[in-house]
């Protein structure tokens, strides 16, 4: 076979070039000084682009912002890029007084920091928006036209359910619907277990394609120490796949989350430094921690007795009652009818308190008795009529839950 000289593997090159099968010689060394000095030689030449290619600056911008804690509204305004002048009529307008944290501003703002529109979802799927009008600014607020899909996340438990809620990126307002739908069978403060796993199928709402919130659960899987408990949202409730309920008459505690501090029995009383029987469960939380009902019932009491400091005692139905003692403030009044899960005050250390508590105490015909040892009542099942159309609705969910289970998937939407 001929061989080709420098001259002629050039033109060979610059055929195969034409031809797009240069590329089959991008591994092949050059074979002689002057290919190799062609091959690493460059040039640069200035090309003008033409006026009429260059993009014009923008006459505005879109930027959003979240208003944080400890942000004053002048400062927030003037991160979204607003100019001063703006920023200090803006400031004054009364809708814009309202954001709290959390809340997240979306602005349309001109090349000279100028303010186009502004718009926020606030309190009751409320959008206001706010625009130049005049010599100032036109509030309107409508309904907002959120869309609804479904989440579905699964996690396991590490330490506590907030942080295992957090790990798969589910909101708080979901963790602690969770505690409410499974309260009356775990108790949150003392049965969580490392390695507890648990499931959930909840709402989430979305503006404009971007989700602004959590919604309802609407079923549900914990497995605890080994048991599993299932829920489905039917009605205003949550109930078992066969329809049971799982609200009891009432709630193991009447906080959503905190530790026990001094249990049911005898102790050492911490200021009489003596052996007494204590009658209740203390529960140690922060000042102002909410308390809740831990069952439909009646104000019998609300005030200040003694060592008890602000205390609200509940009459419930059947002969029970229950006392929450060393509020810090009081938020019923004698007489009123109160819901389960209704607040009723809020943590504190008024009366013979060494630190803020909250002592709660469940008695049966004026006895008290250990509200973690006796068995509570559960409320009713769904109703036999309506059994066809639970387990249709329930049906679908449930299945979502087994996908979940048996994917072991951390996120599915």
């Amino acid at each position: 076979m001929a061989t080709l000289g420098p001259l002629g593997r050039t033109a060979a090159i610059a055929a195969l070039a034409v031809s797009g099968a240069v590329a089959a010689f991008a591994t092949i060394a050059p074979s002689s000084m002057d290919e190799q000095a062609l091959a690493t030689t460059s040039s640069v030449e200035t090309i003008p682009i033409p006026e009429e290619a260059l993009l014009p600056s923008p006459a505005s911008y879109i930027r959003e912002e979240r208003f944080q804690r400890g942000d004053t509204l002048p400062a927030f305004l003037g991160r979204l890029g607003i100019d001063d002048e703006n920023v200090g009529r803006l400031a004054r307008v009364r809708a814009l007084q309202a954001l709290r944290p959390g809340y997240q501003v979306t602005a349309e703002v001109g090349a000279e920091g100028q303010p186009l529109s502004l718009s926020f979802l606030s309190t009751r799927d409320t959008l206001v928006q706010i625009v130049p009008e005049g010599t100032g600014f036109g509030v309107t607020e409508e309904r907002a036209p959120l869309y609804t899909h479904i989440a579905m996340k699964s996690s396991v438990i590490r330490s506590s359910l907030f942080a295992a809620s957090d790990a798969a990126g589910i909101p708080d307002s979901v963790a602690i619907q969770l505690a409410d739908v499974f309260g009356g069978d775990i108790d949150f403060h003392r049965d969580l277990r490392k390695g507890d796993q648990f499931m959930v199928v909840y709402e989430v709402h979305d503006l404009a394609g971007r989700p602004v919130r959590a919604g309802r659960v609407l079923a549900a899987e914990f497995v605890n120490q080994g048991k599993t408990y299932r829920a489905v949202h039917f009605g205003s409730g949550y109930y078992a796949p066969d329809g049971k309920n799982l609200r009891k008459a009432f709630l193991r505690s009447p906080l959503e989350f905190s530790r026990v501090s001094s249990g049911f029995g005898m102790r050492k009383h911490p200021i009489a430094r003596e052996w007494r029987a204590h009658k209740g469960i203390d529960y140690a939380a922060p000042i102002g921690t909410r308390v809740r009902a831990v069952g439909d019932a009646v104000v019998d009491y609300a005030g200040p007795r003694g060592g008890y400091g602000n205390v609200v005692i509940l009459r419930h139905h059947g002969g029970y009652s229950t006392v929450y003692a060393h509020l810090s403030r009081i938020a019923v009044k004698r007489g009123a009818r109160v819901g389960q899960n209704d607040t009723i005050g809020f943590v504190g250390m008024t009366g013979w308190a060494t630190g803020p508590h909250l002592h709660y105490e469940f008695r049966v015909g004026g006895e008290a008795r250990n509200p973690f040892s006796i068995a509570m009542p559960a409320a009713l099942p769904v109703p036999p009529q309506d059994l066809p159309a639970f387990r249709a609705y329930a049906e679908p969910l449930v299945a979502r839950l087994e996908l979940l289970a048996n994917s072991n998937l951390a996120l599915l939407e």
